[in-house]
């Protein structure tokens, strides 16, 4: 059993709550290490970059939001933190900087504007992502925002929903625009249609096991499930309890509902949710998707009449204090008062008459928040980085903002374009669904530990889903502009896109595929490997990482056993390999780890194989 597992035997994360009001007495340093991590069920945060300062994400379901909420979150910061908050790919707001004390006094004005921290973290229903102008688009089949509400309605403060195997994400949405990337989700609720009784019905397609973490893109398989929307929620909450009931807990790495799909494959899961349903299912109906990606940045017409939605970027969606008390007094004195955050990182200000949009792009600070941004600064998206995040490798933000400002000096106008970053292989900053994706790592240049990105291109969810092929690896931060200036001018993403999906891949989990012949497995030589370093290898379902230490080959297995780091990327140190991800050390021949005794690779055996090495079983 894992350690989470054990924290989570002796004490639910919700628990914690009650030893919340001790811990403002006696001062951050009482908080041991177990209730460190359930602290994340009630969405407060310790960071190791900042002891005793802490971050806290706020739940905002479907991104829908308004002036009153915004302004207190804003003047939390002032008074708390250091005067911005970070708006994230699922639709929500972390602040950051305040100390433990503060939370009681943070979850009251909170709870004033009706918002809530709960369950944002750990292994728990994150916040549910929808259509961010959902009941204005003209571009949708039908408002599924009620939907996202009655849902989370439904778990949270429920200790039913608080002890899931890993995180659980979900997407309900009928935007015809795939703004939702709704494949890279463990539940994914999709627009549909379907006659039932000789009527045409308005619904959701369901799909499940999405995502982008733990071993990177995985594409959410449909179930061949249509539900309507009075069903949906119930529908959601039943595919949630087969996860608690059955996902596996042994290790983190592998426990998401992915993983549960590809052990039982989809026909044993949908007869176990149609046990629970206790009704006889209907098949999936008609996908009302469009193949048109949008991501609701700039002026669009609304199908209420006379009014429109203006999307404004918030580049990395990192927001000021006074940027987001200015945004509120637009929101009230020129829209509905409402506002709405995007998985792009982005703000919505909807409602705006015809004969105020003149006046409204005209505010100052729409000259920092554009309606109209350059495309390479429309499609920035990033994780938080390691300035505040203890998994990510490098500061994502920096360096994406430098890099797009680069771009964009060196380039001046571009075709439209998606730069997602992220920091680690969680993936927060979606770069797998990306024009470009850049996944953040350190790599020794002459001597010296660097910040440096994988490069993928042409990843995309949406009705033609297809993850990213890597064209570039190592690639230091600091040339980055350089290096990927072509490809953001002239980079053909649709055609890349097009011929990625030409090529075959595994078939589709419950369907039994062809018998095939046993693998060739790969000849590992010595003289290929530099001393110290390693190289990946794949064999079955195994990734393995063959060092070569001391002139001899070592193999153990790639995915660092603490959070998935890839030990192929590390080095070593003595007789260790060290996780790049977070520096756990494990010996190289017998797998253990000095960091954490709990912890073990997986040593691989190599046997000799014509002039090298292969793995054994």
């Amino acid at each position: 059993m894992n350690k989470i597992e054990e924290y989570k035997k002796e004490k639910d994360g919700l628990d914690v709550l009650r030893d919340i009001p001790r811990y403002v007495q006696e001062g951050w340093e009482a908080i041991s290490e177990g209730d460190r991590e359930r602290l994340k069920w009630t969405g407060v945060f310790f960071r190791r970059q900042t002891p005793g300062s802490f971050m806290m994400r706020i739940r905002i379901p479907n991104g829908i939001s308004n002036a009153a909420q915004i302004r207190t979150i804003g003047e939390i910061s002032k008074d708390f933190g250091k005067n911005f908050v970070d708006i994230t790919t699922r639709q929500q707001i972390q602040l950051r900087w305040f100390k433990i004390e503060h939370v009681p006094q943070i979850w009251e004005r909170l709870k004033a504007v009706g918002l809530v921290t709960l369950q944002t973290g750990m292994d728990n229903i994150r916040n549910v992502v929808g259509c961010p102008v959902a009941g204005l688009t003209p571009n949708e089949l039908f408002d599924a925002s009620s939907v996202v509400q009655e849902f989370t309605q439904m778990f949270v403060g429920n200790k039913a929903y608080t002890n899931l195997p890993r995180k659980f994400n979900v997407t309900i949405t009928a935007c015809k625009e795939a703004c939702t990337h709704a494949e890279t989700q463990d539940i994914a609720l999709t627009p549909a249609t379907k006659e039932i009784d000789g009527s045409e019905v308005k619904g959701f397609n369901v799909a499940v096991g999405g995502k982008l973490g733990s071993g990177g893109y995985r594409i959410a398989s449909p179930l061949d499930l249509f539900v309507t929307s009075e069903e949906a929620a119930a529908v959601c909450s039943h595919i949630v309890m087969i996860f608690r009931d059955h996902g596996t807990r042994a290790l983190r790495t592998k426990a998401r509902l992915a993983f549960l799909i590809e052990n039982w494959g989809v026909e044993r899961f949908r007869r176990e949710l149609e046990r629970r349903l206790d009704r006889p299912r209907r098949t999936a109906g008609k996908d009302e998707r469009s193949a048109k990606h949008t991501d609701h940045v700039g002026i669009f017409r609304q199908k209420q009449e006379g009014l429109n939605y203006v999307g404004l970027t918030v580049p990395v969606g990192r927001i000021t204090t006074e940027q987001m008390l200015q945004v509120a007094d637009l929101a009230e004195n020129y829209g509905s008062g409402q506002i709405r955050l995007t998985i792009g990182q982005n703000l919505i200000i909807p409602g705006v008459p015809d004969n105020k949009i003149g006046d409204l792009t005209a505010e100052p600070v729409l000259q920092e928040l554009r309606y109209d941004p350059p495309e390479v600064m429309r499609g920035l998206v990033s994780c938080t980085g390691m300035d505040y995040c203890h998994f990510a490798l490098i500061e994502t933000k920096g360096w994406a903002l430098k890099t797009a400002r680069a771009l964009e000096a060196k380039l001046g106008k571009t075709q439209p374009l998606r730069m997602h970053w992220s920091g680690c292989p969680a993936g927060c900053g979606n770069h797998s669904v990306a024009d470009i994706g850049l996944l953040g790592k350190n790599i020794k240049l002459n001597g010296e530990v660097v910040e440096a990105v994988d490069v993928f291109v042409a990843g995309a969810a949406g009705c033609e889903p297809n993850p990213p092929i890597k064209i570039m690896e190592d690639v230091p931060c600091e040339g980055l502009p350089n290096v990927v200036a072509g490809l953001v001018q002239h980079g053909a993403f649709k055609a890349m896109r097009q011929q990625l999906r030409k090529i075959p891949q595994a078939s589709a989990v419950g369907v039994t595929a062809p018998a095939e012949k046993e693998p060739v497995r790969p000849t590992i030589r010595a003289q290929e490997i530099q001393e110290g370093s390693a190289k990946l290898v794949r064999v079955n379902k195994d990734e393995v990482a063959v060092f070569k230490h001391q002139g001899q080959l070592c193999a153990l297995q790639n995915n660092c056993p603490h959070e998935g780091g890839q030990l192929s990327a590390g080095w070593i140190e003595g007789d260790e390999v060290v996780c790049p991800l977070h520096g756990y050390k494990f010996h190289v021949k017998t797998g253990a780890c000095s960091t954490d005794a709990k912890l073990k690779a997986k040593i691989f055996k190599l046997v000799a194989q014509g002039d090298g090495f292969s793995i054994a079983d």
